[in-house]
């Protein structure tokens, strides 16, 4: 057995499917397939059964496909530490940040970081705070910025972020004059919320059922600016944190505290337990906490 083959199954046992793999491989699809039968004709194993619609591992396909990540992500970690001792002041780290939380806090945080070291890349992927968890998870990203608390068996976190939960009314709207306002007194409103996938939906919704009704839900968009613009036409009202009442015009758009009780916003950043942490990534955990004010 290769690494090769074993990379090329494992990319087939993923995506269940020898088009897409070989697509994400850059391979044509008759190499891939005589790369996985070698494999198989190698362990004297059928490893996929080829007889379904959408291809199934076999057993020994199972047991294949869970060992070859921890030998892949193994070689993976090799790799890293023998850059870093090539390399201290270079690499590179992957982040994933849901878009709200990014465009909040984030480009200070580049910033800075850059200006430490201009040598090491920082690849900032987009997603919803539930699909940067599953990335970390899998091994996809080294580090994720995500709404706490999280499972810290899994996962290594580093609080930085700590504020409230406000609610954004037009300033129009009959809680506009209010000097606070409880979840209770917004279940006849219409919310206008970030889309499913996003922690700040789930959470807002659980915060209503806590209170005792299931929000109206007017509208969804993966975008804060978009959400704010409907509120700016009075078309709903939504739940964002505190520091965004600092984006917002305030002759237009009004934020409100929420008590009894409040809604903590807290942020961290999160490393999975087992992942090898480059030299890159040790550097921008620890200046994380200069940013907490």
């Amino acid at each position: 057995m290769d690494i090769r083959q074993l990379t090329y199954f494992n990319e087939v046992a993923k995506h269940k499917s020898f088009t897409k793999a070989s697509n994400m491989l850059h391979l044509s699809q008759p190499t891939l397939s005589k790369m996985v039968k070698g494999l198989e004709d190698e362990l004297d194993i059928e490893l996929i059964d080829r007889s379904a619609r959408q291809i199934e591992l076999t057993e020994a396909g199972e047991i294949v496909y869970e060992q070859g990540k921890m030998i892949l992500e193994s070689l993976d970690n090799l790799s890293a530490n023998l850059y870093d001792l090539m390399n201290l002041k270079k690499g590179k780290i992957k982040i994933g940040i849901p878009p709200l939380i990014g465009f909040l806090f984030f480009p200070r945080i580049i910033k800075e970081f850059k200006k430490l070291y201009p040598n090491i890349q920082l690849h900032l992927i987009e997603h919803g705070a539930n699909k940067v968890e599953q990335e970390v998870s899998d091994g996809l990203l080294d580090l994720g910025v995500v709404v706490l608390p999280m499972d810290e068996g899994e996962y290594d976190i580093v609080s930085f972020i700590s504020e409230q939960l406000m609610l954004f009314v037009h300033a129009a709207h009959p809680l506009a004059e209010n000097e606070k306002v409880e979840m209770k007194d917004l279940q006849e409103e219409s919310f206008i919320l970030f889309s499913e996938g996003y922690a700040l939906h789930d959470r807002i919704i659980q915060e209503c059922a806590n209170a005792g009704f299931n929000p109206q839900i007017a509208y969804e968009s993966s975008q804060w600016d978009f959400i704010s613009e409907m509120i700016a036409e009075n078309l709903g009202v939504s739940i964002f944190p505190e520091s965004i009442a600092k984006r917002v015009d305030k002759t237009i758009i009004k934020a409100i505290p929420i008590e009894n009780p409040t809604l903590p916003y807290k942020l961290g950043i999160i490393k999975k337990k087992v992942k090898y942490v480059t030299y890159a990534t040790r550097e921008f955990i620890r200046m994380l906490p200069q940013f907490s004010e």
